[in-house]
């Protein structure tokens, strides 16, 4: 069985038991998070689609880490003016498990 989940602003095609990497959610390693904004579920031949979203259902997962992502450059440059800027930004990360 799968489903569609949203968290983050981000929509993921999650599995029971399938590990996932999603933006920052407030949580201590080793403890349990529940998402309950669940788009579709689908089951072989059998597909349910919410408006937006499923009422009644829910996955649990619980969190392995919290960490940050690789560190993204934004650069700004105009030719013949003597203009750059770099910048970086590392996103914050949670890694979880889905139950």
């Amino acid at each position: 069985m799968d489903y569609i989940i949203a968290s983050g602003g981000k929509q993921y095609l999650v599995s029971p038991e399938q590990k996932l990497t999603v933006e920052k959610i407030n949580a201590p390693e080793g403890g349990d998070i529940v998402f309950d904004k669940v788009l579709m579920t689908i089951d072989g031949d059998d597909v349910k689609i919410g408006r937006p979203y499923l009422e009644g259902v829910s996955l649990s997962a619980s969190v392995i880490k919290q960490g940050r992502d690789k560190k993204k450059i934004v650069f700004r440059y105009h030719s013949k003016t003597r203009y750059h800027k770099k910048r970086g930004h590392r996103q914050p990360l949670t890694e979880v498990v889905i139950k």
